[in-house]
Order: structure tokens, then C-alpha cells, then sequence
């Protein structure tokens, strides 16, 4: 072998003993986890405390008119439903809630004698269900923490029991009960909370408005009692669980 060429070997291993040695240095190689991408199903749950606003009741019976002195009794909620992330930012869901069972209490106009009172006691029960398709925006995430705007539409199941007057003078009676259908719509905001990629705590408020409840027909006239302007203020604690 000429002296060249053993220059050339000689030189060609001082030069890739370094670079082999350096290779040898580099840490490991470890491919980045998988990231799902955005969009997913998820189911929720929450429950909650109902804080109604006073209705307004009335009746066209014997031109009773208007009722006053009204409240509805705060009530507790129950929900689940079912939805869709389409990306970061956007989400919708479908729920249905049941609200439990809230006095009614109002005064109006006696028809008959009310002996020392100059107004009849008016009581009743409304319970709800209500189904609402949902929207919100998701306005960012820091530090797991994700604010949230949305609002809601669809439909309230609203039942009025146990109706029932006192006049004041021992005179006492009941009306049917009645259920009816109405549009429901609602505005939210809130925040979740990240406890895992996959189970989220969502705390938030809304403002729900139910439509109306009506009695059963009043001793086989056409006429009602109408409970009108049945809405009211929402605190929800809730999970969802995410499927992505």
C-alpha cells in the first residue's frame, strides 16, 4: 500500500473518531405523545339551586282578574346531556333537567264572602322538565381554568298540582292539575376547571325562562288560573367527561 493511501485511511479515522464519539454523547432519542385532535363527544351532569322571580297569576273566572302578593319557593335541579367539542374554542350540547317541585303562593279576589279578609289565599305546586339544545364559547384556557359564554333554547314541560284556595272564612277548595308545553330558552356563563385531560368540574349561572303553567279547567268552565313570567336565576356545579 503506497504511502498515500495510508495517509488517507489514517486521516479519514482521526477524522470520524470524534464525530463517532460526539454520536455516542446525544441523549436518547423519544418521540413526542400522541396528541389527540381537538373535537370529541363528552357527557355531563350537574345539579344545582333554582332561585325563582315572582310570577304574575290570573284568572278570567267570575272577572277575578290579576292576582298579587306573589312568590314561587327556590327549588333544586337535576341534569345530564350529551355533547360535542367541534374545536377548541366552540361547543354544543342537548340536556334535559327536571326542577323539582316550588310553592306558589298569591292572593286575589274573593268570588264568594271572605269573612274578615278582603282576599282569597291561592296556593300551588309547579315541578318542570325542560330540554335544550346549547352553545358556548369557550374563551381560553389558564392554568386549567376556561371561562365560558353560551346560550340555550328549546322546551319547558311545566305542571301545576295541588291547587287550592282558602278563603279565609273556612271555605276551601281545589282545581285540577294541569301540564303544558313551552318554549324555553336560557343565557350562561361560567368556568371549568381541568382535573384530568379527560374530567372537567363545571361551575357556572343561568338565566332560564320557562314560559307559563296553567290550572285545570275551574269547575267545568273554560276558564283557568295562568301562571305567566316563570323564570328564574340558576347556580349549576357539574362534571363532563370527555371522550377525545
Amino acid at each position: 500500500m503506497s504511502n498515500l493511501k495510508r495517509l488517507f485511511i489514517a486521516a479519514s479515522i482521526a477524522f470520524a473518531l470524534p464525530s463517532v464519539a460526539s454520536a455516542a454523547d446525544l441523549p436518547e432519542y423519544i418521540p413526542e405523545p400522541y396528541v389527540a385532535p381537538e373535537g370529541g363527544w363528552y357527557l355531563r351532569g350537574d345539579i344545582g339551586f333554582k332561585i325563582y322571580a315572582d310570577p304574575a297569576a290570573r284568572t278570567t273566572y267570575n272577572n277575578i282578574g290579576d292576582f298579587w302578593g306573589e312568590s314561587l319557593d327556590n327549588t333544586a335541579l337535576v341534569g345530564a346531556g350529551v355533547g360535542y367539542y367541534f374545536n377548541s374554542w366552540f361547543r354544543a350540547d342537548m340536556t334535559v333537567d327536571y326542577e323539582f317541585k316550588s310553592g306558589y303562593d298569591g292572593r286575589a279576589r274573593c268570588v264568594t264572602a271572605c269573612g274578615t279578609s278582603a282576599y282569597s289565599t291561592e296556593k300551588a305546586n309547579l315541578d318542570a322538565w325542560s330540554f335544550m339544545l346549547n352553545a358556548y364559547a369557550d374563551l381560553g384556557t389558564v392554568h386549567g381554568f376556561t371561562p365560558y359564554l353560551g346560550a340555550g333554547i328549546g322546551v319547558s314541560y311545566l305542571r301545576a298540582t295541588d291547587i287550592r284556595f282558602n278563603n279565609g272564612n273556612g271555605l276551601t277548595g281545589k282545581y285540577d292539575d294541569h301540564g303544558r308545553f313551552n318554549l324555553a330558552w336560557a343565557l350562561m356563563a361560567g368556568t371549568t376547571y381541568e382535573v384530568t385531560p379527560n374530567l372537567m368540574i363545571d361551575a357556572g349561572y343561568q338565566f332560564r325562562s320557562l314560559g307559563k303553567a296553567k290550572s285545570g279547567r275551574i269547575y267545568g268552565t273554560k276558564n283557568r288560573i295562568e301562571y305567566e313570567d316563570i323564570y328564574a336565576h340558576e347556580m349549576r356545579v357539574g362534571m363532563r367527561y370527555n371522550f377525545n
